[in-house]
């Protein structure tokens, strides 16, 4: 998700509908797992497991319980950001989708002079500030790439993932805010911050590793998991690179995303003919790269952009399905401005396009197929990576778009970052089995 500085970007529009429900079973290890397999059908949480409702609309979302008596919420799932909020007034008169913490026993506001907004609060891009009420309240605020931000009190309560609470979980309660797509705002209550800072829900929970797995197509599955892992026997070796550390605070570089290292992009089997240099982040920390579940396509800084886009339009020449929109004012999202009219409505296409390889340190990541093209209506797909310079951010971001089919391991302990190309269904109907 979006911070207000040039390092992350806002989550963009996408169409399918996933839902998921949770199961709980035991390793040869004897951790404990919470898995996630999604289904098509939307759940409610069950009073006698432990269990989640997941679906993916527009972003990832979660649906779990906050408060005492428990309150439903929905919630996106973000690795891209730290503090978890969520609205504590009604959004756009919409009194559904918003958490009511009058009514809730176990929640606890932050006093601005406690030691959790003086030394907590210490990772997030806007700094806390004592609110102007006589109460004294940690004050806090978030803002995004597009403009969207809210704000409010810093607060505890309890946190259910079916029937397990989680009391004191760390959180904003939003009062008020400003959104630029109010339709779009309303369908959540609130964002599940799942990165590295202290306030993370990851970070609260003390996770050693999730994992999630999301498939392609609408009213398709996938699954998400919460702990440890051992190794499943059907799912091939994961490659991992590892996170990228530093110590330095630097204006563009956030520290607490899942940074990874960008080596090269390949277009077939052909490595673009670019300096390393340009993956590297400067003395600033621009040109980081991070692994974000809550932004949906990929963007590359514009020097790599300009350079994979003539090589994908060169590999795409002649081909007679793809016919390049010619229309200079035509940008998909603000940053994808090389689309296709298509000839014959699509079907086929994904054959028609040359696999995209982005490599990192010890890995490599392929992209091909149906997750190069998105379609934006009947005739018309747009290449599915972007130019992060038309957006004013300084930073290369590898999108879930580009996730689909793609066994994803957040390792904690060992601080790196696994994947595997697996069938996500087929995933989800394994692990349900195995429980």
């Amino acid at each position: 998700m979006a911070s207000s500085t040039p390092l992350l970007l806002q989550t963009l529009t996408i169409s399918l509908i996933i839902s998921i429900t949770l199961l709980q079973f035991q390793t040869s290890n004897q951790q404990p797992l919470l898995l996630l397999p999604l289904k098509q059908q939307t759940q409610q949480p069950s009073s006698n497991s432990r269990k989640l409702s997941f679906q993916h609309n527009v972003t990832l979302t979660v649906t779990l319980t906050v408060g005492t008596p428990p309150q439903n919420v929905t919630m996106v799932l973000d690795t891209g950001s730290e503090l978890s909020w969520l609205h504590c007034n009604p959004v756009n008169n919409n009194t559904f989708n918003f958490f009511n913490s009058s009514l809730s026993s176990s929640y606890v506001p932050t006093p601005c002079n406690s030691s959790i907004c003086k030394t907590r609060t210490q990772d997030l891009p806007i700094p806390v500030s004592c609110d102007s009420t006589t109460k004294k309240l940690c004050h806090v605020i978030v803002s995004y790439a597009d403009s969207t931000s809210n704000e409010g009190t810093l607060a505890a309560d309890t946190f259910s993932i079916g029937a397990t609470p989680q009391p004191n979980t760390l959180f904003g309660c939003m009062e008020s805010g400003y959104t630029t797509n109010p339709n779009e705002d309303s369908k959540s209550t609130g964002l599940l911050g799942m990165n590295q800072g202290s306030l993370s829900f990851v970070t609260q929970l003390g996770l050693p590793k999730f994992s999630y797995c999301i498939s392609i197509g609408e009213g398709s599955s996938g699954v998400l998991l919460f702990g440890a892992t051992t190794a499943f026997p059907w799912l091939g070796p994961l490659q991992y690179t590892p996170l990228v550390k530093t110590t330095t605070s630097l204006p563009y570089f956030d520290r607490v995303a899942y940074t990874v290292q960008l080596e090269g992009i390949k277009v077939s089997d052909k490595l673009l003919q670019l300096p390393k240099s340009v993956f590297v982040p400067d003395h600033t920390g621009a040109g980081q790269t991070m692994v974000d579940s809550g932004t949906q396509f990929t963007f590359l800084l514009g020097s790599v952009y300009t350079a994979l886009k003539n090589e994908f339009l060169n590999q795409t020449k002649g081909k007679s399905m793809l016919k390049v929109v010619e229309d200079p004012n035509f940008v998909f999202q603000g940053a994808m401005d090389l689309c296709y009219s298509v000839v014959g409505g699509g079907g086929g296409v994904a054959a028609e396009v040359p696999a995209v390889t982005m490599v990192f340190s010890g890995a490599e990541m392929r992209v091909s197929g149906e997750r190069l093209l998105y379609k934006v209506n009947e005739s018309m797909y747009c290449f599915t990576f972007g130019n992060s310079d038309m957006l004013g951010i300084e930073a290369y971001v590898i999108g879930h778009h580009h996730q689909q089919n793609v066994w994803m391991e957040f390792d904690l302990v060992n601080a790196r970052v696994g994947f595997a190309d697996t069938k996500c269904d087929l995933a989800s109907q394994r692990l349900s089995l195995a429980s």
